[in-house]
Formats: C-alpha cells, structure tokens, sequence
C-alpha cells in the first residue's frame, strides 16, 4: 500500500531524507525546504541528531538482547531513530499517529516485509519509551 501523499508533501519523508543525509552522507549544512509543517521537520531533524546517542541507548535497551541497531539498514535505523525522537520528546503526539506517519514514509523507503518489521519495532518501542519515562 503506497502513502496517499508525495514524497515532497510527506513531513517525515522530508526528516528521514535529512537525517540520512546528515548521519551517512556527512553533509555539513542542513537546508529546510519551504513547507507549511517546517518548524516541526526542523524539530525532529535537529532533535534527532542532538539526542543521537541517547535514542540508540533507549532503542538498545527498550528492544532486547536480539536487536542490534547497527546491522539493521541504514534507512531503517534512521526511521526508528526519528520515531523515537518523537515517541520521546513529542509526548503532545499520539503513539498511533507517529507509528501511522512513519509507515506511511517508510513505503517511499522499503519493502512490505521491512515495513511490517519496523511496525513491529516501534510498536514495542513505543510502549516501552512512552510508558516508561512518563
């Protein structure tokens, strides 16, 4: 099932398009596209790479002995990590519609399979992150 948005239209995509850019191409200047929901993509954006090490800490620690972030693809953990971010720092921001939002961007990204994994993921992360730190 494809996003009934565009890609250039979809708010997470434009994060996990940044983010990817900033932690694996090493690109130095961050540009904000003009879009109506910019101050948020800027938040989450920079938010993200600030609490960078923490996220991969909560992730690690939320998700058991089996999960390894670091072999997962890198699209992949760039999507869990700007989940996480806001499942952590967006309390404002249902669990549903982050989970919902970033599936949807993940359709631009992977497969059904990592699709239905990464489902799984934040679903149990998302228990666990928002439920425990409250």
């Amino acid at each position: 099932m494809k996003s009934r948005y565009s890609a250039k239209n979809n708010s997470r995509v434009i994060i996990i398009q940044k983010l990817y850019s900033i932690l694996y191409n090493n690109e130095d200047k961050i540009e904000f596209p003009k879009h109506r929901f910019k101050k948020f993509i800027k938040d989450v954006v920079l938010g993200t790479i600030e609490r960078n090490e923490l996220i991969i800490d909560e992730l690690d620690k939320n998700l058991g002995v089996n999960f390894n972030l670091v072999k997962l693809d890198k699209i992949f953990q760039v999507i869990l990590k700007s989940a996480t971010y806001e499942i952590l720092y967006r309390p404002n921001v249902s669990i549903k519609i982050i989970i919902k939002e970033y599936l949807d961007a993940s359709n631009f990204f992977l497969n059904d399979s990592q699709t239905k994994y990464l489902n799984a993921l934040l679903d149990n992360a998302a228990k666990k992150l928002r439920y425990s730190n409250a």
